[in-house]
């Protein structure tokens, strides 16, 4: 060894000094990512003004670039995202949107699918996916002062204090007119004694375990509250949940409804017709759920049937002209099944019960208390570590044996130098 060099490694000095490279590189985007965050591509915009007076946005939470990367790395933007080769997707005013495959769960294109959003009353997808199945439809309900608690001037079906309604009813009060009232009341049967409380925060745990981990609901509604936010993404996986309850489609699907007449209080029956115009003129429509505030502007869930695929379409942010928001979702649900079948940029993450089938080891039952997080979904999603990472991680782990083998023959050979005499040194 020559007097002034630093000696050489030990194994375990190299293995640590691997294992720190390989723990650094995520720390820090790749060259490609970076390119590809500096290129983002912009989403297709109609060219009209914002209306005056629009409220401004709340501020998000701080993005979190795993959960930015759920569904897969390529949806980790705020701009577009297609299939390479794919017809360029309509010009629409929402600020954030998505398409997928409901029964494959490939996701065929978005604008920003992690940018937060405000829900408005597309949140009482995350209502329904929660609590219809906990509550008999056919069980009457009386409402109470309670349920009409409601912000004077929104949306309402018309309930009565006092009056008796079924719970199918109600259900067709929230999907048909959006009714705040009815939601209220719902939610209050769905939380049991813990009332609405315990239905929001029953609707927080359905969101993680769902894998809609950007998802914060405050009101069971969609009613603005301050820290409500969602993602198209999120709401894609919401609307999937939704689909998959024979009732909610039904419901979905229902054109008109009639709302009983009461006798004590005394109050008229009426018609009610449903908003959402894409099951009254769109071939193959499912169904979905329209919502507006001034806060979120408006908002659209919406799926339909074509040639044996089943597509659903979200979007956050948008303005009624010069397309309202389930035409926009129209133009979505145009452009997706003109894509082929295999298209994908992305994945919606499985469904509760499939990833429940390869975790089955573990115990993994949500509580109000212990959700889960993001972290649990890694299995589920094409996220893991990023390419640069992986690829790093196995050059060190191809590479460890060579070296290793070259350190012991150094060694070999200063033990045969040291026993040399010293005129050959």
């Amino acid at each position: 060894m020559i007097r002034g060099t630093p000696p050489p490694p030990t194994r375990w000095r190299l293995f640590a000094a691997m294992a720190a490279t390989a723990l650094l590189v995520p720390l820090s985007p790749a060259p490609a990512q970076a390119a590809a965050a500096k290129d983002e591509i912009p989403c297709p915009k109609p060219k009209v003004q914002a209306p005056a007076g629009r409220p401004a946005r709340p501020a998000p939470p701080k993005d979190d670039p795993v959960q930015r990367a759920v569904g897969g790395d390529a949806l980790a933007t705020d701009g577009l995202v297609v299939p390479s080769g794919s017809a360029k997707p309509p010009a629409l005013t929402a600020t954030s949107w998505l398409v997928a495959d409901l029964d494959s769960g490939e996701v065929l294109g978005g604008c920003g699918p992690h940018v937060y959003g405000t829900p408005a009353s597309v949140q009482k997808l995350l209502l329904a996916a929660t609590v219809m199945a906990k509550i008999d439809p056919k069980q009457t309900v009386t409402i109470t002062a309670g349920d009409l608690a409601i912000e004077p001037g929104s949306s309402a079906v018309g309930l009565v204090r006092g009056g008796k309604y079924s719970v199918s009813t109600l259900w067709l009060g929230l999907m048909l007119n959006s009714g705040n009232d009815a939601a209220q009341t719902l939610a209050r049967l769905g939380g049991g004694k813990g009332g609405v409380p315990a239905t929001v925060a029953d609707m927080n745990v359905k969101a993680q375990e769902l894998g809609a981990y950007q998802t914060h609901a405050v009101t069971p509604s969609g009613l603005d509250g301050p820290g409500q936010f969602t993602s198209a993404y999120d709401l894609a996986l919401i609307g999937r949940a939704c689909f998959a309850i024979a009732d909610f489609g039904k419901y979905a699907l229902t054109k008109t409804a009639h709302m009983p007449a009461q006798k004590s209080p005394k109050a008229s029956g009426f018609e009610i017709q449903n908003e959402n115009k894409l099951i009254f003129q769109y071939p193959g429509a499912l169904g979905g759920k329209t919502g507006f505030t001034q806060l979120a502007r408006h908002s659209y869930v919406g799926a339909a049937k074509r040639n044996g695929r089943r597509l659903v379409v979200t979007l956050l942010g948008a303005e009624a002209n010069p397309l309202r928001g389930y035409e926009q979702g129209e133009a979505l649900l145009d452009w997706g099944f003109s894509l082929p079948k295999d298209s994908s940029v992305g994945k919606l993450i499985d469904p509760p019960a499939e990833r429940s089938a390869t975790t089955a080891t573990t115990d993994s039952t949500p509580t109000r208390q212990n959700a889960a997080t993001p972290s649990t979904a890694s299995a589920a999603t094409t996220r893991g570590l990023p390419l640069a990472a992986a690829a790093t991680v196995a050059i060190v782990l191809a590479a460890t044996p060579l070296l290793l083998l070259l350190t012991q023959r150094r060694r070999r050979i200063r033990r045969r130098l040291r026993r040399r005499p010293a005129y050959n040194r």
